[in-house]
């Protein structure tokens, strides 16, 4: 709060300090599918302040802004500042607003599945929170990111981005504690919400699909007044309909206004806001293997539409609402602050019957419930001040960042079962199942006030040795403290502080071709929220340390864009769910060594393609309890080791079928393992994908997107014996959208 005042003083006193280097600061707008264009040929948007490089020029691309095709050149995720992502020594992939058009995707897991290192979807068609693992972790609880602040999701306290107020997404890989003193040595993702532009623009999109889904959306933008100082955005969508489980629906309802201030060329503050509501059920129903991945005792599959629940208490409903803004002045050629400021707050409650106890009967036509209900409060409040330094010592090139961040996290968790109240769930026939049997009301087992609070400085140095060679470097000091206040049993309440220092040290070359080999080492810092459900104690900060090699190809003009990585990852105590009810443990040390691919581009006019392939090892290296020595070596369950993917899209530039495109994709998913002995696999699967569109009088599109169009019945993991979880059935949506 200090920092802000003095920002504020800041912005005032240099108001009329006009100097001429701040003339070249230049800012650009960008339309939705209506490319505004700077001189180099690709839009910005108005809260982006931009200076030249060290060529003179204005940057091509916006690091927060849209994509010219599916190959992105910037990103200000992986340093903080507006780097390319050609001289960026990590593993990073960006997909635009385009490329998730193109594919159809309307979820965040839905729009990575076509991303190297990450699995999305591991609890298959989930509609309440979006699940995916990166280089093997869980990185759904702490590794999602919005606008460069964290979005945690712990126990039932939960965020789920729209995907329509996105311009982009970027999965960053490996740990980056350094910069944001949190999420988990696997990475994270970042997703960049649209923001107002220069130029004035509408879009309105309607469509439908597959379980009767239906949707309306919009999207304006522009000067908000004659003088050049104001300018907004209003991006809201509504959708409604069923999803793959009988009698299980996904309604939703968003809106996020947005708006801009620039009193000058070098300083813009950004108000970005959001309401969501969704209404929906539990769709990944906990599964047994037996009668799933293999056919149970009586020859029979479960059925992959079958409700576990009852559609008259199978609900989950949750308000979310986020309210920030992005502060940035540029004094002069060196010196820029920033300020990052958010409060994010859900409220979500959820009423079922869940599966997760395997069969009642020896014929395994009956299957075991109990009813589950929760209700959970999230407050987060979230800072980040920046300080940037751009200059030259003599003998090499800097840009230097300093930080200071703060979050503050509140979890009003409560969780009730039917067991307190000893009365039995009716078992479910997978044959004939009947519902309405209401058997009584739950009574709570936990009732938890979870706070966590952490204070990061963070210091980073990028240096250009040479005109090819530059070097990262930096350090982080965090302090952090989390309290479990039990409500049920005070004498349970936890208390637990936490203090580390972690750092990167990162090395790459450009070569004037387009060839940049690098190597990085950097560690991890976690802390934990809430306690170990096996210990009863607070959860220890989870840590982590990698060494990864890699190159990265990205020839002037060609249009295309390779990356290979090769790591070497160590996580200590990483958060584990526990096999049967509800919380996380913490078993001991997980080992991932692997490589990876991504390879993206606009191969020619109307052509776009982004691959990629993945494979690693991942195994137990350490337990905690010497009871559990038999799981050295093993690989933790829900994990798949290898998976590759390929889409492409093409879009008839000229001629009498100009604007008519078509395009596919192949996702490729190896096998994983379904218990903690590795007994029992998970078989590996190919997806396929398709799509349809055209467009014409530069205004209207008309499309049809189709995931797994082969309409494939798999199971996407196996968390346990009894918890298994079946993957995305078919999904076709037909759109027509008029912009203007």
């Amino acid at each position: 709060m200090l920092l802000a005042g003095v920002s504020t003083l800041a912005v005032t006193q240099v108001h009329a300090q006009s100097a001429a280097r701040l003339d070249e600061i230049a800012v650009e707008g960008q339309a939705n599918g209506v490319r505004p264009v700077d001189s180099s040929g690709v839009g910005r948007t108005a809260g982006t302040v931009t200076r030249p490089g060290a060529d003179g020029r204005i940057p091509r691309e916006d690091p927060k802004g849209p994509i010219d095709g599916y190959v992105a050149t910037r990103s200000a995720t992986a340093t903080k500042t507006d780097t390319p992502l050609i001289e960026t020594p990590q593993s990073i992939s960006v997909i635009g607003r385009e490329q998730i058009q193109a594919q159809g995707a309307t979820t965040l897991t839905q729009a990575t599945q076509y991303t190297a290192g990450i699995y999305s979807g591991t609890f298959g068609a989930d509609q309440r929170v979006d699940y995916f693992t990166l280089r093997g972790f869980v990185a759904s609880d702490y590794g999602i990111y919005k606008d460069g602040l964290q979005l945690l999701n712990y126990g039932f306290g939960t965020f789920k981005v729209e995907t329509f107020g996105l311009e982009r997404i970027e999965v960053l890989r490996g740990p980056s504690a350094v910069l944001f003193g949190a999420g988990n040595p696997g990475g994270l993702i970042n997703q960049i919400t649209k923001r107002p532009t220069t130029v004035p623009f509408g879009y309105v999109e309607v469509g439908g699909g597959s379980f009767g889904q239906v949707y309306g959306a919009f999207d304006f933008g522009g000067p908000a007044d004659d003088s050049g100082h104001w300018f907004y955005r209003l991006t809201g969508i509504g959708r409604q309909g069923g999803t793959q489980v009988d009698g299980a629906d996904a309604d939703r309802l968003y809106i996020a206004p947005a708006i801009t201030y620039r009193p000058d060329a070098g300083t813009a503050f950004t108000i970005l806001t959001s309401y969501q509501r969704d209404s929906t059920a539990v769709t990944a129903n906990f599964l047994p293997y037996s009668g799933t991945v293999r056919p149970n005792a009586s020859g029979l599959r479960i059925d992959r539409s079958l409700n576990v629940g009852d559609p008259r208490i199978n609900s989950f409903q949750r308000e979310q609402a986020f309210a920030g803004y992005e502060f940035e002045h540029a004094f002069d050629e060196t010196w820029t602050i920033r300020q990052n400021l958010r409060y994010s707050f859900s409220d979500g409650t959820q009423n079922s019957y869940i599966g997760q106890s395997g069969y009642a009967d020896a014929a395994q036509t009956q299957l075991a419930r109990y009813q589950f209900a929760t209700q959970s409060k999230v407050g987060l409040f979230q800072v980040d001040n920046q300080a940037e330094a751009r200059f030259s010592d003599g003998l090499f090139l800097h840009d230097v960042i300093f930080g200071v961040d703060y979050k503050n996290y509140t979890l009003h968790d409560n969780q009730g079962t039917n067991f307190p109240n000893f009365y039995a769930v009716p078992a479910l026939s997978i044959i004939n199942p009947v519902y309405g049997q209401i058997a009584g009301r739950t009574s709570p087992y936990l009732i938890n006030v979870d706070s966590f609070s952490q204070i990061g400085l963070y210091a980073q140095d990028q240096i250009k040795l040479t005109n090819n060679l530059s070097l990262v470097g930096g350090l982080r000091q965090d302090f952090a403290q989390s309290d479990v206040n039990d409500r049920l049993t005070p004498s349970a309440s936890t208390r637990r502080s936490d203090q580390a220092l972690t750092g990167r040290i990162a090395a790459i070359y450009n070569f004037d071709f387009g060839l940049a080999p690098y190597v990085a080492y950097s560690t991890s810092f976690q802390p934990q929220i809430g306690p170990d459900v096996i210990t009863g104690g607070a959860l220890k900060p989870d840590k982590g340390e990698q060494v990864e090699v890699g190159l990265k190809f990205e020839p002037v003009g060609q249009g295309y864009f390779l990356t290979v990585a090769a790591f070497d990852l160590v996580r200590n105590n990483p958060p584990i769910p526990v096999v049967i009810g509800f919380g996380t443990t913490q078993l001991g040390t997980v080992e991932s060594k692997g490589v990876e691919a991504q390879f993206v581009a606009n191969l020619f006019d109307g052509l776009n393609v982004v691959a990629a392939v993945t494979h690693y090892d991942l195994e137990y290296t350490k337990l905690n309890d010497p009871n559990l020595a038999v799981l050295r070596g093993k690989t933790p369950t829900n994990v798949p080791e290898t998976f590759a993917s390929i889409f492409a899209d093409y879009t008839i530039p000229v001629g009498d079928f100009r604007g008519f495109g078509f395009g596919g994709g192949v996702r490729y998913v190896g096998s994983s393992f379904a218990n903690a002995l590795n007994t029992l696999k998970v078989p590996e699967y190919v997806l396929f994908d398709a799509t349809v569109h055209y467009t014409w009088d530069a205004h209207w599109r008309a499309a049809i997107t189709a995931a797994n169009i082969g309409d494939r019945r798999f199971v996407s993991s196996c968390q346990s014996e009894n918890s298994c979880y079946y993957g995305e059935a078919r999904r076709v949506m037909a759109s027509v959208a008029y912009k203007w």
